[in-house]
C-alpha cells in the first residue's frame, strides 16, 4: 500500500513539476555556429548550391514539359522528381541562409514543426518516387515488349499520385502527434534544420508512444520503397548480365545508371544518418551526411541526369536554339 501511495505521489510531483515549467515558444537551430569564422563563406556556398538546385531542376521540368521527344514515362517521372527536389530543398536552405546571413538562429516552435512536416512529406514522396522510377526501368529492360502496355499514361499518373499521397498520409499521422507536445527547458537544436530526433529531445511530454508510431511509419515508408528499388535493380542487373552482346549490355545499363547513382546517394546518406548509432564520434558526421540527402542530392540530380543522358542534352540544345532564334527575330 505504501509503495502504491509513493508511486502515485511521485507521479503527481512529476506532473506538477512539468506543468510548472515555462513552455518554449522558440527553438535555436545551432547549425554551423561552431565555425563562426566561416559563416560568410558558408552563406555564399549554400546560396550557390540553392541557386544551382532550383535552376537545374527547373530546366529539367521545362524540358520535359515542352519537348515532345521527352513525353515518355521515364521523363515524366524525372520531371516530377525535379519538381519535388525544388520544394524539398526550399524547406531547408532558405531558413539556413537566413541564419548564416543575419546570425538569427531562432525559429518558432510551430515554424519548426511545420518545417519538419514538409520535410517528411517530401522525403517520403521521394522514396516512393525513386521506387517508381526503378520499376519503370525494370519494365523497360526486363519486359520491353510489354513496356508500352504496362506503363501507359494512366498507370504513370496513378503511380505519381500514390507517391505523393504516401508522403501526405505519413505526415498526417506525425502531425496528429507532434502538435500535442510541450517543449520546455533547453531550446537549442544541434542541427541546421528541425529533424525529429533533436526536436523530441527538447520535449517535456511523454514521447514514447509518439516515437513508436513515428518509428513504425518511418520504417514502412522507407524500407518498403527501398526493398522495391533493390528488387527492381537486382532483376535489372541479372537481365543485363544475360544479354549476349556487349553493346546491348552497355545500352541497357546506360538507361538506368543515372537513376542508380541518384538512389545510391540518397539512400546511402539516409542509412548513415538514421541507421548508424549516434555516438560522440559520429555525431558531427551525422550532420555532414544530412547535407547529402537534403542539399547535395537535389543539386546533383539535374547534373547526373543531364550529363549522362544524351536525350536530355539534345533537348536542352534544341530548346536553347529555338530561344536564341526567337531573340534574334525580335526588333
Amino acid at each position: 500500500m505504501l509503495l502504491i501511495l509513493s508511486d502515485y505521489s511521485s507521479r503527481f510531483l512529476q506532473i506538477q513539476n512539468r506543468t510548472n515549467l515555462t513552455a518554449n515558444t522558440v527553438f535555436v537551430l545551432l547549425g554551423f555556429n561552431d565555425h563562426p569564422e566561416l559563416q560568410t563563406l558558408l552563406f555564399l556556398a549554400f546560396l550557390n548550391i540553392y541557386m544551382l538546385t532550383v535552376v537545374g531542376n527547373f530546366i529539367i521540368v521545362v524540358l520535359v514539359v515542352n519537348d515532345v521527344h521527352l513525353h515518355t514515362p521515364m521523363y515524366f517521372f524525372l520531371g516530377n522528381l525535379s519538381c519535388l527536389e525544388i520544394c524539398y530543398t526550399s524547406t531547408i536552405l532558405p531558413r539556413l541562409l537566413f541564419s548564416l546571413l543575419t546570425g538569427n538562429r531562432t525559429i518558432s516552435v510551430h515554424g519548426c514543426i511545420i518545417q519538419y512536416h514538409f520535410f517528411v512529406f517530401l522525403a517520403v514522396a521521394e522514396c516512393y518516387l525513386l521506387a517508381v522510377m526503378s520499376y519503370d526501368r525494370f519494365l523497360a529492360i526486363c519486359n520491353p515488349l510489354r513496356y508500352i502496355y504496362l506503363m501507359n499514361s494512366r498507370v504513370c499518373i496513378w503511380l505519381i499520385i500514390i507517391s505523393w499521397m504516401s508522403g501526405l498520409l505519413n505526415v498526417s499521422i506525425v502531425a496528429s502527434l507532434l502538435w500535442k507536445f510541450m517543449f520546455c527547458g533547453t531550446n537549442e537544436i544541434e542541427h541546421f534544420f528541425c529533424d525529429l530526433a533533436p526536436v523530441l529531445k527538447l520535449s517535456c511530454s511523454n514521447t514514447q508512444l509518439a516515437e513508436l508510431v513515428i518509428f513504425i511509419c518511418s520504417s514502412i515508408n522507407t524500407v518498403i520503397p527501398f526493398l522495391l528499388t533493390l528488387i527492381s535493380y537486382i532483376n535489372i542487373i541479372i537481365t543485363i548480365l544475360q544479354m549476349k552482346t556487349k553493346a546491348s549490355r552497355q545500352k541497357a545499363f546506360s538507361t538506368c545508371s543515372s537513376h542508380l547513382t541518384s538512389v545510391i546517394l540518397f539512400y546511402g546518406s539516409l542509412i548513415c544518418v538514421y541507421v548508424l548509432p549516434e555516438t560522440s564520434m559520429l555525431k558531427g558526421l551525422h550532420k555532414t551526411f544530412s547535407l547529402f540527402y537534403t542539399v547535395f542530392t537535389p543539386m546533383l540530380n539535374p547534373l547526373i541526369y543531364s550529363l549522362r543522358n544524351r536525350e536530355v542534352k539534345v533537348s536542352f540544345f534544341r530548346i536553347a536554339t529555338k530561344i536564341v532564334n526567337v531573340v534574334h527575330t525580335l526588333p
